[in-house]
């Protein structure tokens, strides 16, 4: 019996791990990510979120879904994180916040500074930052995302 307290008890933990806070340094990797004012490392993100929220809960539309517990970005909830996957043509990072993009975009230039144009006219516009990032309607939420176009590998140049 020893053997099976040993591995309920590994079982605990990784569950826990799973579904523990989020890091005190969220705010500033995925903040920044999200703002287009890092590299846009599909890996690293990966790796990133894995570590402190566990495997994606699902993998569609081009990438892996997390949910991400009690996460806040710009004083806002955010409910889950986007990776994009090997099949999709750009490396992007983005997520779902549980507010409406009006509402996400004056949070994050009260607390940033960092300014987004509507870059469309459409009743549900697109907003766009100098540095490349998004603020778009997915559904009744806000999704932001930064994405940056894929190069082909040396032996296909």
């Amino acid at each position: 019996m020893p053997g099976l307290r040993i591995l309920a008890a590994g079982v605990l933990a990784a569950c826990s791990l799973a579904q523990a806070a989020p890091p005190s340094h969220f705010g500033d990797v995925l903040g920044n990510g999200l703002l287009c004012r890092d590299q846009t490392s599909n890996r690293y993100y990966f790796d990133y979120l894995s570590q402190y929220f566990g495997q994606p809960y699902k993998r569609e539309g081009g990438a892996y879904w997390f949910r991400t517990n009690d996460a806040i970005l710009w004083g806002v909830p955010v409910l889950e994180v986007i990776v994009s996957d090997e099949s999709y043509p750009y490396r992007f990072v983005g997520a779902v916040a549980d507010t409406t993009p009006e509402q996400l975009e004056q949070a994050i230039l009260r607390q940033d500074g960092l300014a987004y144009a509507k870059i469309e006219t459409s009743r549900y516009p697109v907003r766009e930052s100098k540095a490349g990032s998004r603020i778009v309607y997915f559904n009744t939420r806000a999704k932001i995302y930064c994405a940056k176009f894929k190069r082909l590998p040396p032996a296909l140049r």
